[in-house]
C-alpha cells in the first residue's frame, strides 16, 4: 500500500494543527503522507531548490536533554523552510523554576507557531500539548522517540524500495526506541521482533497496544530473549546503546546483563544476505555493536541520521503550514 503523490498538493493540509506525540496517534495513510512529503523535501534540497513554506513562522525548541541530531536537524530544518528556530534550554525557562506546564503552554502559544520538546517525561509532553493551541512535537522522551522512527521508516523505504513484507529485528534494551519502532511496524504492517534480556523487556502496556495495532494492519509484534531468534531471516537489524541518557550509573551492570546481545558479524549472518543495519546513534563501538558492522557494507546509519532532517521538515510543513 502507498499514498499517491497528489497527496503532496499544497492545498491539502490533512495534518495542519495536529500534535506529534507518538506514532500511535497516526494512521498508516497519514504516515505515508509524511514519508512522501519527506522524500519530496529531500529531493528539493538535493536539487538546490529553495522552498520556504514556513516563512515568518517560529518554532520553539525546548531541551531538558542535550542533543546533537535533534537540535541541529530541527534548527537547520526550520531555517531551510524559511522560518526561525529558538533554542530554549529548560533551565532558562520558568519551567525550570516550577512554573506550571499548562501556563507555559498557553504563554508559548501566544508567541510561537509550533513547539518541539525533548525531555524525560511523556506526561509533560502530553500536558504541554493539551494546553497549547499550536502543534507540539515530541523530540524524545523516556517513553517514545517518534521523530527518529519516522526518519527510520523513510530510510527503510529508500533502501528496500517499500515497507511491505519487511521483517525487522531489534537487539538490546526495551527502551523508547523499541516502543516507537513497535508502533511504526504495527501501523505499517511490518513484522517486528525485539530481543532483550528478560529484565529489560519493553513496557508491557506499550507492547499490548502495539499488538492490537498490528492485528488491524496485518503486522506482527514479538518480544523474545534470544537475539538469534529475532535476527533469523530479518531484512533490517536495529540496535541502540545499552545505557541511555540518565542511566550512566547503570553502565557496568548493563554491560554484564547484555552479554550476548552485541550485534556482530556472526549474528548478522543469520539475517538475509541483503540485510540492512540501523542504529539511531550515538553508538558505542565494541559494546552494542562491533565496528565492522556499523562501519560495514550493510550499515545505513549516516543515511538514517541525515533523514532526521528531511522527516522533521515534513512534520513541520504538515503541522505548521
Amino acid at each position: 500500500m502507498g499514498v499517491k503523490l497528489e497527496y503532496l498538493n499544497v492545498n491539502k493540509k490533512p495534518l495542519k494543527g495536529r500534535d506529534f506525540l507518538t506514532l500511535a496517534d497516526y494512521t498508516q495513510e497519514e504516515i505515508y503522507y509524511l514519508l512522501y512529503l519527506a522524500d519530496d523535501l529531500k529531493r528539493k534540497k538535493q536539487n538546490g531548490y529553495v522552498y520556504e513554506p514556513l516563512k515568518g513562522k517560529t518554532l520553539g525548541m525546548i531541551f531538558e536533554k542535550s542533543s546533537t541530531r535533534t537540535r541541529i536537524s530541527f534548527e537547520a530544518g526550520i531555517y531551510q523552510l524559511g522560518g526561525t528556530g529558538l533554542f530554549l534550554n529548560a533551565n532558562d525557562l520558568q519551567l525550570g523554576r516550577g512554573e506550571e506546564v499548562s501556563d507555559t503552554a498557553k504563554i508559548l502559544s501566544g508567541y510561537l507557531d509550533g513547539v518541539m520538546i525533548r525531555t524525560y517525561s511523556q506526561e509533560m509532553v502530553t500536558e504541554l500539548a493539551e494546553n497549547a493551541t499550536i502543534p507540539v512535537i515530541n523530540g524524545l522522551t523516556d517513553l517514545y522517540h517518534p521523530c527518529q522512527v519516522l526518519a527510520d521508516l523513510q530510510t527503510i523505504k529508500e533502501v528496500k524500495g517499500s515497507l511491505e513484507n519487511i521483517k525487522m529485528a531489534y537487539i538490546g534494551d526495551g527502551n523508547n526506541m523499541v516502543h516507537s519502532l513497535m508502533f511504526a511496524a504495527a501501523i505499517m504492517g511490518m513484522e517486528f521482533t525485539a530481543a532483550t534480556p528478560p529484565e529489560y523487556e519493553p513496557d508491557a502496556a506499550v507492547t499490548e497496544k502495539a499488538e492490537k495495532l498490528a492485528e488491524v494492519n496485518n503486522g506482527k509484534i514479538q518480544v523474545v530473549h534470544d537475539p538469534a531468534d529475532a535476527v533469523h531471516e530479518a531484512d533490517v537489524v536495529y540496535t541502540d546503546v545499552w545505557a541511555s541518557m540518565g542511566q550512566e550509573a547503570e553502565q557496568a551492570k548493563r554491560e554484564q546483563d547484555f552479554a550476548g546481545f552485541q550485534v556482530d558479524g556472526k549474528l548478522l549472518e543469520l539475517a538475509k544476505p541483503d540485510v540492512t543495519f540501523m542504529h539511531c546513534l550515538p553508538a558505542h563501538r565494541g559494546e552494542e555493536v562491533t565496528a565492522d558492522v556499523i562501519d560495514g557494507k550493510h550499515s545505513v546509519v549516516f543515511q538514517q541520521a541525515e533523514n532526521r532532517l528531511h522527516a522533521q521538515k515534513a512534520l513541520m510543513v504538515a503541522l505548521m503550514r
